[in-house]
């Protein structure tokens, strides 16, 4: 193994023992969460109409729930663990290793990615007792998942860049991530929303995320899969490139 390998698994294994030390936190409770918006929701709902053919409200919104609560779980993996390493101070033993921008780079997004796999999986188990869900287009659901969790982790990682203390990280999730992800399509569909409000909807790219992603299970979507599939990129090649900016200029970082 290559002293650049070593220091890609050294690192990894690192942010996946920080969030698997308390896997209450950071698994369960996001998961017993988005469980509760399912029991309320689902209940003050019942009888509505389908929205997509055959499909009942309590369907549509799980495939929402899962991916709200993976995009705010990537966030806060990779901002809270650079956060915490400024104001500890040991973000330093990380610059003095002989790791570079990409290595930083990819163990922040894959230890980000696992713990997101983790919540996905746990909430599918723990709703399906209440729907079971069709899964028409894997390949979809697995590219929309993977362009979602890393883009929020690449966010994630910007965030806790230019972050001096946790309350920086709080304003963000408060007035940005959250947000954006009540008002991406989890608890409606936008068809459903006045004109103006659905025109802006569009330039929300949590909403083709989100709304890819339950492509992926129904087969049925409020915008072409394409479109969804192009955001994500878009969305995640704009953020690696400022996030790959700072960590080769040292911005924020170096002190």
């Amino acid at each position: 193994m290559s002293p650049d390998q070593l220091g890609f698994v050294t690192l990894l294994k690192k942010e996946v023992m920080r969030f698997w030390s308390v896997l209450g936190q950071t698994v369960t409770a996001p998961v017993i969460t988005a469980l509760l918006y399912l029991l309320v929701f689902a209940q003050a709902m019942k009888g509505r109409a389908p929205i997509y053919p055959g499909v009942g409200y309590t369907e549509f919104l799980v495939p929402g729930l899962i991916m709200m609560t993976v995009i705010q779980n990537a966030f806060a993996n990779t901002s809270s663990s650079l956060t915490q390493s400024k104001i500890m101070g040991n973000l330093v033993f990380l610059q003095m290793a002989p790791l570079g921008p990409l290595q930083w780079f990819g163990a922040y997004i894959t230890a980000a990615l696992f713990r997101c796999l983790l919540v996905a999986t746990a909430m599918l188990i723990v709703t399906y007792p209440f729907v079971h869900l069709p899964i028409h287009q894997p390949l979809a659901l697995l590219v929309m998942f993977v362009l979602s969790a890393s883009s929020l982790a690449v966010l994630g990682m910007i965030a806790g860049i230019v972050a001096e203390k946790f309350d920086h990280i709080a304003t963000f999730t408060n007035f940005f991530i959250t947000p954006l992800s009540f008002l991406s399509g989890v608890f409606y569909s936008v068809h459903a929303l006045p004109p103006l409000w659905f025109k802006a909807s569009h330039f929300n790219p949590f909403f083709y995320l989100i709304d890819g992603f339950r492509y992926g299970f129904f087969g049925h979507a409020d915008v072409p899969i394409l479109y969804s599939m192009l955001w994500g990129l878009g969305f995640f090649a704009l953020a690696s490139s400022v996030c790959l900016w700072m960590l080769v200029t040292g911005y924020k970082l170096k002190r």
